[in-house]
C-alpha cells in the first residue's frame, strides 16, 4: 500500500503535463485577470495583423474638427448652427441622422435674455406700443437657437439624439430623485418596447444607470428616437465592447447605434432576448445581434481612424459637399477637433474618434460582421489545451532543452497562425493565452524536472564512477547518460589483468608501512595509466589491477586502448623502479593480460549493494592470460582476439596455443613487444624465434632445441627461448600420447 501511495505521488511528465493542463483549465474557468488581460492583448494583436477592412458604405461622419471651429467659432455652437446642419443633411437626402452629443441644457444666447427683459420691463412698466412689443417678440422668436433646433429637428423627422447615462451613484449625489425622474421620463419612449424573456425568473448580469443626462425636454418629443453614448473599457483602457442594452429602473433602453439603426431600418420590430443565464442578443428585423450574457457585442474593428468617411460640419452647412455623400446615408454627428476630442483607445489606437466605434457597431449590425465568441468556444478553447498539454508531453520528455524549445516554437507558432485564421476568416475569437500558457508551463515544468531528476542521476553516477574512470569520460557520460545503459548487456569490450610477480615474499621483506607505501605509489600510477586512455577501472583485488575499455561509452579502439595502457604501464613502472633503487627499496616486476571479445558489462550484485563491471569467459581468459605471464616468463601477453585487431598497430611475437584450465579449445597467445613503428627492435628476434617454435609444433624436440638454443646464442636473454628448451627436454623424456601443438595448462 506504501508502495502504491509513494509511485501516485511521484513525479513524472505525464503528471507534470497533467498538473499544467488542470491549472490552466481553472484559471481558465475562473476568469483570471492577468490571463483575461493578456488574452485581450492578443486580441488587438489579431486585429492589426488581419489589416483593414472596407464598411460597407452606409454611414457617414459629420466632424466637429478644427477646420468647422475656424470658420462657425468657439464649441459650442449656437443650436441655430445645428439646426442649419440638419435641415442641409435632411435636403441632402440623410436617411438618419444621429448625435453623438447631447443637448442637457438650453442654449446660452445672451440676445434672447436680454430681448426677454426687455419685453418684461414694457410689460410691467405699462409700455403699450403694440407695434414695439410685436417687433420685439418677432425678434425673440428669431432668437431662441433651441426653437429654431427644435423645429428643425421635428421637420427633418429623422434625427436619433443621444444620451448619457450615469451608472455609479457617487457621480448623482448632488441630483434629486425629482431631477432623475425627470430625464427619465425624457427618454422613457426610447426604451426597448419588446423583450422576450426565455426561462422563468431571470437572473443576469447587467449594466445598471442610476440617472441620465437627458437632451431637453422640447428636443426630445421633436427627436424620432434616442440612444445612449455610453462605452465601457476594458481593464487596460481599450474599448473592445459595445453595450447594446442598459437597464435603468425597470426598464431596458438600446444605445444609439441600435436606435439609429432602428431609424434607418424604418422601424422593424426589435427585440431584446433575454434567457435565465443573461441577455441572448438583440433581434432587429431579420437580423440577430448576438451578445455575452451583459448585454455586450464585441466591436469588429474595420481599421484606424477615418476608415468611415470624415466631413467638416463647416464644409457641410456651407454647401461644400455634394448632397449624394449623405442621400439614404446614416449620418453621425461627433466632435473630434483637438482640445474638446472624444478620445478613446481601441485596438487601432490610442487616439481613436469616439464617434467612429458608433459607426463601426453600426455597420457590423447592418452587414452581420460579427466578431462571435459563442459559448461553445469555451469547449474548443479547453480542448486545446488539453490537446496541446498531452501532445507535447512525449516530446519533451526525450528531447533537450534547446530542442524541446524549438518544438515549443514551432507548436504554439502552428497554433498561432491556425487561431489568427480562424480569427480572420470566420470571425471566431478563440482563445490564445491559455493553449499557450499551457505549452510552455509544459516545457518550463518538464525542463526544470529533468534538470533535477538529471541533476541527482548525474551526482549518482559520478560518485559511482568518480574512483573508476577518468574525468574526462566521466564528463562525457554526463552530457550524454544515455551512454551507460544501467544492467546487463552484451558488449564487445576489452579487459585488462595486471599483477605484482612475488608479491607474498615482497611483503615479508617489507614492514607494513613500507609495503602499504610502496603498493600505493604502484597502484596510483597503474591507475593514471588507465585513465590517461579512458579505461574503465573495475576494481583493485590485492595488488591486481582490472580495467576495462568500451564501456560504460563505447569506443571502437578498445583493444588499441588496451595495449597502449599495458605498454606504458610498463613504462611507468620503469620508473618507479628506478626511483625506489635510489631511495634503497626493492623494486618489482609484473605481469599483465589483455583480452577482447563478448562480454556482460553492467550493475551486478544485490538490491542494497552492487558495482558497475563485466562477466564472461573472455574476462576468466584475460585473468588466465595474466597468470601465463608465469609460464613463459614474459610481461605482457594477449589473445589472439585482441592480436586481431591490433595486429597493424603493435609489434607481437607468437608464444603458444595453450588451452587453459576449464577451456577444451585451445587459444594462440602472443607478446606485445611494442608499437609497429619500431618493429626493427625485434624482427630478428622473432624470426629466430618464430623458426624454434615450427620445429616444436611438429614435435620435433631435437631440432626444437638446437633452434631455442640459437636464439639465446643471440639473445641471452630471453625468457621464453629458456622455457622452451626445458620444456622440449620434459616432452622428449615423457612424450605426449598425441601431440597438437597445444599445451595444456594445468593451473591457473
Amino acid at each position: 500500500m506504501k508502495d502504491r501511495l509513494f509511485g501516485f505521488f511521484s513525479v513524472s511528465p505525464l503528471k507534470i503535463g497533467i498538473l499544467v493542463i488542470v491549472i490552466a483549465i481553472f484559471l481558465f474557468l475562473t476568469n483570471n485577470a492577468f490571463f483575461y488581460f493578456m488574452e485581450l492583448k492578443t486580441l488587438d494583436i489579431r486585429f492589426l495583423s488581419r489589416g483593414d477592412r472596407v464598411p460597407g458604405g452606409e454611414v457617414v461622419i459629420a466632424v466637429v474638427d478644427e477646420k468647422s471651429l475656424s470658420e462657425l467659432g468657439r464649441w459650442p455652437w449656437p443650436r441655430s448652427v445645428i439646426a442649419g446642419l440638419i435641415e442641409t443633411l435632411s435636403r441632402d437626402g440623410a436617411k438618419t441622422v444621429g448625435f453623438d452629443v447631447v443637448f442637457a441644457e438650453p442654449d446660452e444666447n445672451s440676445s434672447l435674455r436680454e430681448l426677454t427683459e426687455v419685453l418684461g420691463e414694457m410689460e410691467r412698466s405699462g409700455i403699450g406700443d403694440g407695434a414695439v412689443a410685436g417687433l420685439l417678440e418677432e425678434r425673440r422668436g428669431k432668437a431662441d437657437t433651441d426653437a429654431a433646433m427644435v423645429r428643425a429637428v421635428a421637420d427633418a423627422g429623422n434625427v436619433t439624439l443621444g444620451y448619457f447615462f450615469f451608472t455609479n451613484p457617487k457621480e448623482i449625489s448632488h441630483l434629486s430623485e425629482s431631477a432623475i425622474e425627470e430625464g427619465r421620463a425624457n427618454i422613457v419612449d426610447s426604451r426597448y418596447q419588446v423583450i422576450q424573456f426565455d426561462g422563468p425568473n431571470p437572473s443576469f448580469p447587467l449594466i445598471e444607470a442610476c440617472a441620465v443626462t437627458s437632451n431637453i425636454p422640447a428636443l426630445s418629443e421633436a427627436a424620432e428616437n434616442s440612444g445612449y453614448f455610453n462605452y465601457f473599457p476594458d481593464r487596460d483602457g481599450s474599448i473592445r465592447w459595445s453595450p447594446l442594452v442598459i437597464r435603468f429602473k425597470e426598464d431596458f433602453y438600446p444605445s444609439l447605434a441600435v436606435a439609429s439603426i432602428e431609424q434607418y431600418m424604418d422601424w422593424p420590430p426589435m427585440v431584446l432576448k433575454i434567457a435565465d443565464y443573461g441577455v441572448r442578443g438583440v433581434q432587429i428585423g431579420d437580423t440577430f445581434v448576438p451578445t455575452d450574457e451583459a448585454g455586450r457585442m464585441i466591436v469588429n474593428y474595420l481599421g484606424p481612424a477615418k476608415t468611415f468617411p470624415h466631413y467638416s460640419i463647416s464644409d457641410i452647412v456651407n454647401g461644400r459637399i455634394e448632397p449624394e455623400r449623405f442621400r439614404d446615408k446614416i449620418v453621425l454627428v461627433g466632435v473630434t477637433a483637438t482640445g474638446i476630442y472624444d478620445l478613446r483607445v481601441t485596438p487601432f489606437s490610442t487616439v481613436f474618434p469616439g464617434i467612429e466605434i458608433h459607426a463601426t457597431v453600426i455597420d457590423n449590425i447592418l452587414h452581420r460582421n460579427f466578431l462571435r465568441r459563442p459559448d461553445w468556444t469555451a469547449i474548443i478553447d479547453i480542448a486545446a489545451v488539453i490537446f496541446l498539454g498531452l501532445v507535447i508531453v512525449p516530446f519533451l520528455s526525450r528531447l533537450r532543452a534547446v530542442a524541446g524549445l524549438l518544438l515549443v516554437v514551432l507548436l504554439g507558432g502552428l497554433y498561432v497562425l491556425g487561431n489568427r485564421f480562424v480569427f480572420s476568416q470566420y470571425n471566431l475569437w478563440l482563445n490564445l493565452v491559455y493553449p499557450i500558457f499551457t505549452i510552455l508551463a509544459v516545457y518550463v515544468g518538464i525542463t526544470l524536472y529533468k534538470y533535477v531528476t538529471e541533476e541527482r542521476e548525474k551526482k549518482k553516477i559520478r560518485g559511482a564512477f568518480q574512483y573508476y574512470l577518468s574525468p574526462a569520460v566521466i564528463s562525457e557520460i554526463l552530457n550524454d547518460p544515455a551512454k551507460l545503459k544501467l544492467g546487463g548487456e552484451k558488449k564487445s569490450l576489452t579487459v585488462l589483468f595486471s599483477d605484482i610477480r612475488g608479491f607474498t615474499s615482497l611483503s615479508e621483506k617489507l614492514t607494513p608501512e613500507e609495503l602499504v607505501h610502496i603498493l600505493n605509489e604502484y597502484l596510483t600510477s597503474m591507475t593514471n595509466v588507465v585513465f590517461r586512455h579512458e579505461g574503465l577501472l573495475d576494481k583493485y583485488i590485492g595488488d591486481a589491477v582490472m580495467a576495462v575499455f568500451g564501456a560504460p561509452i563505447d569506443q571502437e579502439d578498445h583493444a588499441e586502448r588496451g595495449c597502449r595502457t599495458a605498454l606504458e604501464m610498463m613504462a611507468e613502472l620503469g620508473k618507479l623502479c628506478e626511483k625506489w633503487k635510489g631511495e634503497g627499496r626493492p623494486v618489482i616486476d609484473i605481469g599483465i593480460g589483455v583480452n577482447s571479445g563478448d562480454m556482460v558489462v553492467g550493475n551486478m550484485g544485490s538490491d542494497m549493494r552492487f558495482d558497475y563491471t563485466v562477466m564472461g569467459d573472455h574476462v576468466n581468459l584475460g585473468s588466465r592470460l595474466e597468470g601465463l605471464n608465469k609460464e613463459y616468463g614474459t610481461n605482457i601477453l594477449i589473445s589472439e582476439f585482441t592480436h586481431e585487431m591490433v595486429k597493424d598497430l603493435f609489434f607481437c611475437r607468437s608464444i603458444d596455443a595453450v588451452r587453459v584450465k576449464g577451456k577444451v579449445k585451445p587459444v594462440r597467445i602472443f607478446q606485445v613487444l611494442g608499437e609497429m613503428k619500431d618493429r626493427e627492435k625485434w624482427e630478428d628476434l622473432v624470426r629466430l624465434f618464430e623458426e624454434a617454435l615450427e620445429w616444436y609444433r611438429k614435435g620435433s624436440w631435437d631440432e626444437a632445441v638446437a633452434a631455442f638454443r640459437k636464439v639465446l646464442e643471440r639473445y641471452p636473454g630471453d625468457p621464453p627461448s629458456k622455457i622452451y628448451v626445458e620444456r622440449c627436454g620434459e616432452l622428449k623424456s615423457h612424450p605426449p600420447e598425441q601431440w597438437d601443438g597445444v599445451y595444456t595448462m594445468t593451473k591457473k
